[in-house]
Order: structure tokens, then sequence, then C-alpha cells
């Protein structure tokens, strides 16, 4: 290339190019055709060429520190000029119109005032919205029609007319007409063409007066009068026709339902005569008239009482109480009821939902007639002591039994031998009657007075059902909780706790006196239960402390010495039968509970701390294990002290091959097995041994030591409640280890000298036990570590720089390390990339703006121009007028 300016090395590199410059002449001249498609490609090409080596810095090259050859490189030459044109074009078809778009609404746009704010209401946008065009119409109210007098034709409104309010639709025979005669009717060219202006205003007085605010106000009250008026002319007649139709619907209902007359056909003795007489007009008529005055005189059907509420009932029950009450005590005396009362009572309505259904005696009890029985609390005549006295002497026959208890010292006595520890507490205090000759005895079907006060102590409660029998006691709690229900009286509330109380100390009292009268406790259950769920805290504060004092007299038995025969440490029927009710009134499966816990507590000591002596103890103690089956229903919790106890008793009762306590299976304890005190208690050794009977628990209780059925008894309901806890825990991760040795000592008892019945439990148990030990060990499998990928122990390895280069300097042996530093210098890459074309986008806006502003000011510039050119113009003109006015002066005054 030559030297020398741009424009001279251009001229040269094209004339060398053959592009510009003369061509080469030929002897033989040809004339050439249009220059060729390819021709100009490679014409457009030797231009590039001379473009790029004219200015070289359109090519950006990149020197590579090791040039490898036959490698094809990306990105070592660039041209930054075309790119940044490129850059450029992209821009203005993007970015440049999303900036000239960016204040356009483009579509429908909802502009109205408030509607995009969501804390606006609707009626406070209608009247925002009212007052803006009202203010928008203020402004221009100077050129506003519409705020004057309307516009009128003819003394109306032109907003209110219509185009063809005056146009009369044409028949059929008018069209005929125009059809034949081809001209239009004069009624329709007087009316729409404009005629017969002057025909109708001579008769219009003119264009009506606007009215006054008066006036409208008073038309418009003259309108709504009319309209009220109208309305209630209107109401009153609706309600006349209702009651005309009313008054006739009897007739209505009798044309519509009168049935048809059936005669009596069956009667032989039916003659034609009676058959006409009944088909006869008349009598029809006759019957009719019969039928509408029955329907006349029916009566109407009136409204039914309304559901009453608990308090209104239990006032109810509580008044008929007290009247049924007055009613027996003037029996009773012998007093006759008077007139009225006789009537209002025979004419009470029928026993309805809501009835005790406690007046009705004659129906109640069994025909029984006034004045035939029922003492009184009160002690008025002779009958009532005889009474008392018959009762009184059951008492001291009781109290005669339990005195000779206590002589020979048996342990259900009273009087306890003093210990160290305090003397052994009873759970109820056993009232001693007065030891009377003549006693009243319990009658059922007896009439029992309707009013009880509610009793304070368990004394006084026993002094109130003195007399009563036990299958009329539930009517008695009946009818105290009906006389003091809690909305009767604020007090009521606190009787019927203080009763709860006491029917706790009478279940123990009804328990511990012989014959114990269980069936009592059933009868007293449900009313026992319906007050504790309704006082739940006191409930539980009563049987806390029953359970407290069980506590303390099983302290003080231990303390006196296990094995001693005075010393009570297994519970009696009383302590049984408190054990028994407790599950049945609070919820057994809970973790923590106010009531159960304390008495699983107990148990698990009864059982687990009592020495067996007795036949009697071990009935004590397998009752406890009963219990705790249903204790543990839900729960399913283990009980290791009624297993050991089970295996002890089967081990106490059956005949079995171990002789030593060092002999036994398992490590179960077993302190009392082979001593002196349970050596009798063993089954004999005869062929013939009682068979298993249901079990009678307080004859168990009391059972001697040489008792053949009682053992049998209790064998059998040992290897019953055995195998029940077998079932019970088959689902314990260790029921092997539990259930191992009482295999081997139900193994080891000898079946062929027991009982047919007990034999078979004996066989049935060992048959389920060897089942559900065989599948607990095939579900059993040992202890495995947990299956996953082993965890590698962490290793920090050093690092090391042995290069300077960049590249193997941030090659971290770390993966995860690797990985975030790629992660996060591509991060930084993408964000200079990202502030990089955000500038070039604020560069190529800032130019647009530049240019445009450029050419506002070339155009305003132009304008100014063309303005000062014409004022220039105009002003030489002036001067030239100017100068000539002037010189005409001169002349002027030259002249």
């Amino acid at each position: 290339m030559a030297k020398g300016s741009q424009l001279v090395q251009l001229k040269s590199a094209l004339s060398q190019a053959g592009v510009i410059g003369q061509k080469p002449n030929g002897k033989k001249r040809k004339r050439t055709a249009a220059p060729l498609e390819k021709d100009k490609q490679k014409a457009a090409a030797k231009l590039e060429e001379i473009h790029r080596k004219l200015n070289p810095f359109d090519e950006k090259v990149t020197k590579l520190k090791h040039n490898v050859g036959g490698r094809k490189l990306k990105g070592v030459t660039g041209k930054p000029a075309r790119s940044k044109q490129a850059g450029l074009e992209q821009r203005k078809k993007t970015l440049l119109k999303e900036w000239e778009e960016k204040d356009r609404a483009g579509g429908i746009v909802d502009r109205r005032f408030g509607e995009n704010n969501p804390n606006m209401s609707l009626e406070e946008r209608m009247l925002e919205r009212f007052t803006r065009e009202r203010q928008r119409a203020s402004k221009s109210s100077a050129f506003n029609i519409e705020d004057k007098d309307e516009l009128t034709h003819y003394g109306q409104s032109l907003s209110k007319m219509d185009d063809f309010d005056d146009v009369a639709l044409r028949s059929e025979d008018d069209e005929d007409e125009e059809m034949t005669s081809g001209k239009i009717g004069r009624d329709i060219v007087s009316r729409g063409h404009f005629g017969g202006f002057g025909e109708e205003d001579e008769d219009e007085e003119g264009p009506a007066r606007k009215k006054s605010k008066a006036e409208v106000m008073a038309e418009v009250m003259a309108k709504s009068k009319e309209h009220k008026i109208r309305r209630q002319a209107e109401k009153d007649m609706e309600d006349g026709l209702r009651t005309q139709l009313d008054d006739q619907f009897a007739d209505l209902r009798e044309l519509l339902f009168t049935a048809q007359p059936v005669l009596d056909t069956t009667n032989e003795e039916a003659t034609s005569e009676q058959v006409e007489s009944a088909i006869a007009p008349g009598a029809k008529d006759s019957a009719y008239d019969q039928q509408v005055r029955d329907l006349a005189l029916d009566k109407r059907s009136k409204a039914k009482e309304r559901t009453k509420t608990e308090e209104e009932l239990a006032l109810e029950a509580k008044e008929e109480l007290e009247k049924a009450e007055q009613r027996r005590r003037r029996r009773m005396e012998g007093i006759e009821e008077s007139d009225d009362e006789e009537a209002g009572r025979k004419g009470k309505r029928k026993r309805g939902g809501d009835d005790l259904e406690d007046d009705f005696v004659d129906e109640e009890w069994g025909g029984l007639g006034a004045g035939l029985g029922g003492a009184d609390v009160d002690d008025e005549d002779g009958s009532e002591g005889e009474e008392d006295d018959d009762s009184e002497g059951e008492e001291g026959e009781g109290d005669s039994g339990e005195e000779q208890e206590e002589e020979s010292g048996e342990e259900g006595s009273e009087e306890e031998f003093e210990g160290e520890d305090g003397e052994h507490e009873e759970l109820v205090h056993v009232v001693k009657a007065s030891k009377a000759k003549g006693k009243a005895k319990a009658v059922s079907g007896k009439e029992l007075p309707y009013t009880f006060s509610c009793p304070e102590s368990h004394e006084e409660f026993l002094e109130i059902i003195e007399g009563v029998a036990d299958q009329d006691l539930p009517i008695v709690l009946q009818r105290m909780r009906a006389l003091h229900h809690t909305s009767l009286a604020p007090e009521n509330k606190f009787k019927l706790q203080t009763l709860a109380n006491v029917l706790i100390d009478h279940i123990l009292y009804v328990s511990s006196s012989s014959p114990p009268q269980l069936n009592v406790i059933t009868s007293l259950f449900p009313h026992l239960n319906a007050i504790v769920r309704a006082y739940p805290i006191p409930a539980a504060r009563h049987f806390n402390s029953k359970l407290s004092l069980m506590h303390k007299n099983l302290k003080r038995g231990l303390s006196k010495g296990a094995l001693e025969s005075d010393s009570k440490t297994w519970p009696g029927l009383p302590e049984l039968s408190l054990l028994r009710v407790i599950p049945q009134l609070w919820p057994s499966s809970d973790l923590n509970h106010a009531v159960i816990s304390p008495t699983r507590v107990l148990m698990g000591s009864y059982l687990g701390l009592c020495r067996v002596r007795s036949l009697g103890d071990i009935a004590s103690g397998l009752f406890l294990c009963t219990l705790w089956l249903q204790y543990e229903a839900l729960s399913k919790r283990l009980v290791p002290e009624a297993v050991n106890f089970l295996l002890n008793a089967a081990l106490h009762t059956a005949p079995h091959s171990f002789k030593s306590v060092e002999s036994l299976p398992g490590a179960f304890p077993s302190p009392d097995f082979r001593s002196d005190l349970c050596k009798p208690l063993r089954m004999a050794k005869s062929k013939k041994t009682a068979d298993a009977q249901p079990p009678n628990l307080p004859e168990l209780l009391e059972a001697e030591s040489n008792d053949e059925q009682a053992k049998a008894d209790l064998l059998g309901l040992a290897l019953n409640l055995l195998g029940r806890f077998a079932d019970f825990y088959k689902g314990l991760d260790g029921f092997i280890e539990l259930f191992s040795p009482a295999q081997s000592v139900v193994q080891s008892v000898d079946g062929k000298k027991l009982a047919p019945k007990i034999q078979s439990s004996h066989a049935t148990l060992l048959k389920s036990l060897e089942r559900l030990l065989r599948f607990a060990q095939q579900a059993r499998e040992p202890l495995r570590l947990q299956a996953h990928k082993p965890i590698p122990i962490p290793t920090y390895i050093p690092k090391f720089e042995s290069s300077t280069s960049n590249f193997l300097r941030q090659r971290d042996p770390d993966y995860e390390k690797n990985e975030t530093a790629k992660l996060k210098s591509q991060y930084k890459q993408e964000r200079k990339g990202a502030i990089r074309e955000l500038r070039k986008d604020a560069r190529f806006l800032a130019s647009v703006e530049h240019q445009r502003q450029m050419e506002k000011d070339k155009a305003y510039n132009s304008s100014m121009k063309k303005a000062f050119t014409s004022i220039e113009g105009e002003r030489a003109e002036q001067k030239a007028m100017e100068r000539e006015k002037a010189k005409d002066k001169r002349r002027k005054g030259k002249k």
C-alpha cells in the first residue's frame, strides 16, 4: 500500500484493484454486457478488503500465548465497530420502541375515578364522580345550554320528545290507498312535512312556565299520599277477601271431603223402603245438615306445650313429689281428700315424656291400696315405731355377729391390735344400732315417702333408708336428686357433692356387712356415676382420701410383719369393691390421672409387697389381677407384678415337680414358695380332686386352708388369667423372656392329678403358650445397623500452590469448594456483563434524547429565523415608508 494520507492510500488501493481508473485498451475492443452478479460480489469483497486494510482498528486480534497449529478457536479475532453497530441496530428495534411506548396505554384503560382503589366503597366512588362531573360542567357554564332553561318546541322540552310521538301508524287500507293513488295522506303531510303550523297555534296558550320548588314539593307530597291511600285500600280489600274465604272454608271442605253414605247390606232385615228412604233427596239433605252441624261443633286443635327447660322440669318434678308426699301423709293419717283435690287429680292430663310417674301409685306398686304401709321419717304412730323396732332388730343381729367376730379375732372385726405405726382404720365407720327387741324389717313393694332430705353424712343416710328394701333404694336416690336439683337452689350443688361421698361410703358399708350386699352396689352405681360426672373434682378428692387410707393401712400391716396372721396387708372385700368401681367412673387409660394413677400404684404395691399366708390372700391377689386386665384394656401397659403373682398362685395350689426356689425357671421372685404357711395351700395328691367352679369372691376370701374346692377354683382361675395375660401381652418385645418361665411352670404341673375341667384349661393354656412363643421367636430378628451408605470421615487436604497460573490456582481439590468458586465467578462475570449492557442502554437512550432535542432546537431556530426574516422585511418596508413620508414633509416645508 502506498504511503501518504488515507485519501491517497484509498485512491491507490482502488486503482490497483481495478475498481476505478482506465480500463486496459486492447486491439480489438469489444462491447461488454452489464456486470454479472458474480462480478459484483468480487467487487464488494475487494472493497471490504480495502476498507479493512485502511482502518486497522476495525479488527481486534487476541494474541495467543501458545499457538498450536490446526486448532480452530473462537473469539480470537473480533470486529468492535461492526458489533457496536449491530448492538445499536438491535437497540433501535427493541429498546427504542419500548422507550417510545412506555407512557402509552394500549387497549381500553379504565380511567374512572377510584375504580382501582380498593379502599373506596361503591357509594363513595359514585359520589366523587358526580362531584367531579359537576365541577367540569361548572367550568364551561357560560357555554352550557343545559344549565339554563331547556330548549322547547311549542312549549315542550326537546329532550323529552320522541321523533315518532305524533306520527300515527297507518293501517293496511291507507297503505293500499297510497299504493293505488300514488299520493301521501293529508294527515301525514300536515304532521310530518311541516304542514299546518298555524292551525294548532291558536288553541295553545304558549309555553308552560317553570314550576317553583314549593309547587314541585306539593305535587310530590300529593302523589305520595295518593299512593299511600291506594295501597291501604288494596290491603283492606285483600283482608276482606281473606276473611270471606276463611268463613266459607267449612262449606268448601264439606263439599270436597264429604263421603257417600254406605248402606248396611249385612243386615238381612233391611227392606226396600229403607233403601229408598236412604237414597231419597231428603235423607241426603238431612245427613248433610247433620254433618255440617257436627263439623261446626267440632273442637279446634290447640297449641301444644313448649319444650320445657331443665330448670322447669326439675321444679315440676319437685312440686309433683311434694304433692304426692302430702297425699301419702293424708292417707296415712286417714284424712279424706276434698272433692276439689280428687277432681283435680282425676282430671289430670295423661302422663307424658316429662312425667316422673311417681304419683301413679296404683299402677306402679302392684295395686296396693292407700294406707297399707310405708313408714314415715317422723315417728307419728305406733306402726312406724314397730317398723323401726324391727329394723333395729336386724341391725342388732348384725352387731351381735360382729361382736362374735371381734371375740374370735377374725379379720372382719372392727377393733384392731395397735402397732408401732398406729392401728388399722376402716374405710367407713359402721353405725351401731340400739339393741331393741322389736325392729322393722325392710319390705319390698310398700309405699315409700316422696320427699327425702339430702343426707350430710353416711349415718344420716342410714337413718333415711332405714326400713327401705334394697330394690327400692334407686327410687329413693332418684327422688333425692329430683328434690335437690342444682337449678332449684344454689346450695343444692354442695348437697349433691356430699351425696356422692355418702354413696361411696355406702358402697364400702354394704360390701363390709355380713353377708355382703353386692347387688346394692349395682343399683347405686348409675346415680353415683351421674353425680361424679357433674362434679368430678370433689368426688376425686374423696376417692383419693380413701386410697390414701388404704395405703396407710398397707404400711401399718407391713410394719407389723408381712407374715403375721393378724396384720392386714391384702385388701378385703370393701377395698376390692372400691377398686372395682373406680375404672367404671374414671378413664383408666390416661397416662397421668388424679385418681387412676394412685390406684395403679396401690394395686402394684399389694401384688409386689404382700406375702401369701392363706387362700384368702390368693383370692384377693387373683381379683387384683382381674382388675389389672380391666385397667389396662386400652393402654396395654406391662404389669409384671400380676404375671409373677399368677405364677406363684399356680405354684402354691397345683401339684408340680419343683422342690426348691433354686429349681424354679426364670428369675421371677417367689419368697413364699415351700414356706410353712403355704404348704397347706397345695392341692391334695389324691386322685379324686375337686373340679373348678365359677369363683365366688366372698366365699373364697373366707375359705379355710383345707378347702379343696376353693383350691380348685383358685387354680382354675389362675390358669385362665395366665392365658388371658399371655394373649394380652403377645405384642411385647420381651414376650419371650416374660412367658418362657411361665411355659416351664405350666409344663411342670402334673395334669393327670387334676380334675377334668382343670385338665382342659391346663392343656389349652399349654398349647396357647407354645404357639405364642413360637410366633414370637419367628418374628424376632437380631438387631442390625441401619442400612445406609457409609459416611466418610471428613479430610482436610492442605492447599499447595505449585504454579502461578490463575487456572491452576483456582482448581481446589475439594469438589464442593471448587463448584462454589465457579458459581461465584460466573455470578461476578454475569453481573459485570449486566452492568455493561445497562450502561450501553443508558448511553444509547441519552444519544437518542440528545438527537431529538437537537432536532427540536433546529426546528425552533428555523421557525424563529423565518419569523425574524418576515419581521425584518416588514420593518424595512416600514422604514422605507417613513423615509418617504419624511421626504414629503421636507419637500412641503421647502415649498
